[in-house]
């Protein structure tokens, strides 16, 4: 499918880094749009989910935005950046100012979002770090080993059970201790970190997913 005839969407969360993801695929020669229509969501061929700021922000504005429900119904793959990949979660621990009960993600993918215990290493977590991916997982294709990402967070999805059936990570990081620096679950991906900000490393890595 060339640049041109695939239709991609990125949903339109209201997070003040739509902007920076749509200029980092038009980079790559495609033609995007931003959109919380029901008809052009449903009809993309690629979808992405940004976010940033708190679970329990972002969750009301997708309320706000009548988003949860459409979401869920999306059958493409789908690609969530930053917190949102969090947000395919179940559970998230990123209460913002609403108290200190968990917030009720998407419940995308089996897994909960927790604050990163990292000893004395400062959170957040911001700046490079390198990802090892899952050996042969097309979404890092043509990535070389040892590629270095650009990370800010506080929370993180820890790594799942290599041996469940249902294990989600498809990348991991270390800071303080591992946790997923990317998930699938069935047509729902996400990232940890920010492609749109990764150099020549994010740039092949989204050129992947709309690839894939």
């Amino acid at each position: 499918m060339d640049t041109n005839s695939q239709r991609i969407v990125i949903i339109d969360t209201g997070c003040a880094n739509v902007s920076s993801v749509r200029f980092a695929i038009e980079r790559l020669g495609y033609q995007v749009t931003v959109s919380k229509d029901p008809e052009v969501v449903l009809a993309a061929d690629k979808l992405f989910l940004p976010g940033v700021g708190t679970a329990s922000e972002a969750m009301q504005n997708l309320r706000d935005r009548d988003l949860i429900k459409l979401i869920k119904q999306i059958k493409q793959p789908m690609l969530g950046i930053c917190l949102g990949m969090q947000l395919l979660g179940v559970l998230s621990e990123e209460h913002g100012q609403s108290g200190s009960e968990l917030v009720t993600c998407l419940g995308l993918c089996d897994a909960s979002v927790k604050k990163m215990q990292t000893g004395e290493l400062p959170l957040p977590h911001m700046g490079w770090n390198t990802v090892t991916p899952v050996a042969g997982h097309p979404l890092f294709n043509n990535i070389p080993a040892g590629s270095y990402f650009y990370f800010v967070h506080s929370y993180a999805i820890p790594v799942s059970d290599e041996e469940a059936p249902a294990g989600y990570t498809i990348a991991r990081c270390e800071y303080g201790q591992p946790f997923s620096a990317a998930v699938q679950s069935g047509n729902y991906y996400g990232v940890q970190f920010h492609p749109e900000r990764s150099s020549k490393a994010g740039a092949q890595l989204i050129k992947n997913f709309l690839t894939m």
